[in-house]
């Protein structure tokens, strides 16, 4: 009797322990953290380069660490919010000229599908949206880690790398110098470093994650 009691005690825990293995390995939904991510792009000026940021920006990552490939991410990104740390540019920025913000607000990434490779690596590719075009773009990815943050809720972060071509969604200003050449190269390289925060069932749609943390100013 003692014996069928510790074979029963075993298959219960035996059980407990696969069912919470099998519950850890469902995909996991992270809201990206504004504050501790980064949305960031360079084009040649001249003879040099000029990096700029957008400020604002949201969206979801969606990641099973069991297939990776099941994973998935969409961000919306506020068009307005372009930052090169000089007014008068991103004034020009703003306007017709390039984003015409007041016309094409946002710019979006969505994904289709993502290919695991290796050391933590993956082909992000999805459709993206800016200036009213939308084309295919894929993100070269690295899955940097996961862990607790300071409250326990568990963080994921990425970095990505894409290089567009700003002609192709119909940003074509430029000025022919004098002595030749251009002010303005057309290749765009864009650097993405998200960190996500794991979405609460109890956080309302109005109050993610990184939204209750933003005031803090955590570092």
């Amino acid at each position: 009797m003692k014996s069928f009691r510790s074979l029963a005690v075993s298959f219960l825990v035996a059980a407990a322990l696969t069912l919470a293995a099998q519950a850890s390995a469902k995909p996991v939904t992270f809201e990206i953290d504004a504050v501790h991510s980064r949305v960031q792009f360079t084009i040649r000026h001249l003879v040099s380069k000029v990096t700029g940021n957008f400020a604002k920006f949201q969206g979801q990552i969606v990641y099973d660490a069991e297939g990776p490939a099941a994973s998935s991410v969409n961000a919306e990104i506020d068009a307005a919010s372009i930052n090169t740390m000089n007014d008068r540019r991103d004034g020009h920025l703003r306007s017709p000229d390039f984003f015409d913000t007041a016309k094409f607000p946002t710019l979006a990434f969505t994904s289709a599908t993502v290919t695991p490779g290796t050391a933590g690596r993956f082909k992000v590719e999805g459709n993206f949206s800016m200036h009213g075009v939308t084309k295919p773009l894929t993100l070269d990815t690295e899955f940097l880690g996961t862990g607790p943050g300071p409250d326990g809720t568990p963080r994921i972060g990425f970095e990505a790398k894409a290089s567009i071509d700003r002609k192709d969604y119909g940003i074509v200003w430029n000025k022919t110098l004098d002595q030749g050449g251009t002010i303005l190269g057309d290749d765009v390289r864009i650097l993405i470093q998200i960190e996500g925060i794991a979405a609460s069932p109890a956080a309302s749609p109005a109050e993610t994650p990184a939204e209750k943390e933003a005031p803090k100013g955590a570092k």
